[in-house]
């Protein structure tokens, strides 16, 4: 499981920006999250999720506005499921904890941490996404905006229409931003985490699954 933990960075000086990011991920990632995205305290928040792509993803949604710091958990979680994300436990949830206290040192204030089994790997994927991240920091904001239709669905030739831009001037903005790389990292990224958590899942023994059952 993977639980994601998001902090403002700048919370006694900025306005409280948490239900609009509640809102934000709630719309895009209700689907798959196992639990619904909540304030855990002051201008705090997580949310739960089995799925590999939606815990990176939604870390890349909070992460795109600089007023986050974010930790990203890989472990276990206790069940079942309680009805509130705020209730419930798990080497995950302490994981993320440890991963958003890294994160307020890390330039690009992203981490990542995992159980014991795989701490090590898992840690290491954080260098990654800021790697992602320091690309990103590069984007104009006609790549922003190309970027943003493509991954709605639209193909680049639609995006193109949709801007009043030419296909081969679209093409060239998707070059310059990077926007096939982005895409292809996203997707290893989100696979190598996948990977973790069920690598995780496999060195359980069938007593460790019941413990954590209880």
């Amino acid at each position: 499981m993977f639980v994601v933990i998001a902090d403002q960075t700048c919370g006694r000086h900025d306005q409280d920006h948490v239900e609009d990011a509640l809102r934000e991920l709630a719309a895009r990632f209700a689907e798959t999250l196992a639990l619904p995205p909540e304030r855990t305290a002051g201008d705090e928040l997580q949310l739960l999720t089995d799925d590999a792509e939606t815990a990176l993803e939604a870390a890349l949604m909070l992460l795109r506005d600089e007023r986050w710091r974010v930790g990203i958990g890989v472990g276990s979680v206790r069940t079942p499921l309680p009805a509130s994300v705020r209730e419930a436990h798990g080497e995950a949830f302490t994981a993320a904890r440890a991963a958003l206290i890294t994160a307020a040192k890390r330039p690009m204030h992203c981490a990542v941490r995992g159980t014991t089994a795989n701490g090590d790997r898992v840690s290491d994927l954080g260098s990654l996404i800021d790697l992602l991240l320091s690309q990103r920091a590069r984007w104009s904001e006609q790549g922003w905006e190309l970027h943003d239709l493509l991954v709605g669905g639209d193909t680049q030739a639609d995006a193109a229409e949709r801007i009043g831009i030419t296909p081969q001037a679209a093409s060239k903005r998707a070059r310059a931003a990077g926007l096939r790389l982005d895409t292809d990292v996203r997707e290893a990224l989100a696979r190598l985490l996948g990977d973790a958590d069920q690598e995780r899942a496999a060195t359980l023994r069938p007593r460790d699954v019941d413990e954590r059952s209880a």
